[in-house]
């Protein structure tokens, strides 16, 4: 079960357009045969690409990989044939093959690392791990294979229209990753474990990267529950006094002020040091 967080695939579709090269004369193919084993046959190269093209305008994805793996058998050494492995990337990709598609990306970045479309082939190898991911409950390691690979799009290709989905795309990965902290936190919370949440509601507001998604608030509210479970009272009070200087209006604010109202204590707390971070006025000394 994918991540409802997951971005469309027409939106990396406008991708085909710069691997496409082609001011090429296609002709339209349609209708939808059974897909055939490819017999050997030698041909322009031309041709050969021309026909993967075609069978990726008619999004008969294996079909067109075929075509693109005989340019490379027969052209090895041709400039078609480097276009034909990014070609194979996006077939792949849309038809979910996404091992086979990062599989033949790596193939690009080993064999031209210095060429300048190396960006797509990073690029696609980042948004084959995004979409991937599955839900909070399940192990995340597409999550973070993802966010490894759409952070180095950024520090490579700082620029470039890659980048600049990628950075939307770490923001989702983050959120992403800090839910699950929260997932586990709130198992250790209701299995009498203060410990082990404490820890996990404090992996999302000492993360500098956790702290701008959406999971923050409720982890400060969370610490303030754990906190007055374990009787530390003082840090509880302190933790809500950092909800609301940073998040006034939630919900979880109000709900913070009514527990902490309910044991006779004081959540407004005047927060000193104005021009601290958030995590200073928390944990003193802290980054």
């Amino acid at each position: 079960m994918r991540s409802p967080l997951l971005a469309s695939k027409s939106r990396t579709g406008l991708t085909l357009l710069t691997v496409a090269v082609a001011a090429l004369s296609l002709s339209a193919c349609a209708g939808n045969k059974p897909r055939q084993k490819l017999a050997y046959e030698e041909r322009p190269v031309e041709a050969l690409y021309n026909t993967g093209y075609q069978r990726l305008q008619s999004k008969r994805w294996m079909d067109a990989v075929d075509y693109f793996q005989e340019v490379e058998r027969q052209h090895p050494y041709s400039e078609w044939a480097r276009r034909a492995i990014l070609m194979q990337v996006y077939a792949y990709y849309q038809n979910n093959n996404y091992q086979d598609a990062i599989a033949a990306a790596d193939r690009f970045i080993a064999l031209f690392p210095g060429n300048p479309s190396a960006s797509y082939a990073f690029y696609m190898k980042a948004v084959c791990n995004f979409e991937q991911i599955v839900d909070v409950g399940r192990d995340q390691g597409y999550a973070e294979a993802a966010l490894a690979g759409l952070r180095d799009v950024v520090r490579r290709y700082p620029g470039s229209s890659y980048a600049t989905d990628a950075r939307v795309k770490i923001d989702m990965v983050n959120d992403q990753l800090a839910g699950k902290e929260m997932t586990v936190g709130r198992y250790y919370q209701r299995a009498n474990q203060p410990l082990g949440a404490l820890n996990r509601y404090k992996a999302v507001i000492n993360n500098p990267d956790f702290q701008r998604t959406s999971h923050t608030p409720e982890a400060l509210y969370r610490l303030v529950e754990v906190n007055l479970s374990l009787g530390l009272t003082e840090e509880a009070t302190r933790n809500a006094a950092v909800l609301g200087h940073n998040y006034p209006g939630s919900p979880w604010y109000a709900e913070a002020f009514a527990l902490l109202r309910e044991r006779g204590e004081n959540p407004t707390v005047q927060l000193e040091g104005k021009r601290e971070s958030w995590l200073q006025r928390l944990i003193p000394g802290g980054a």
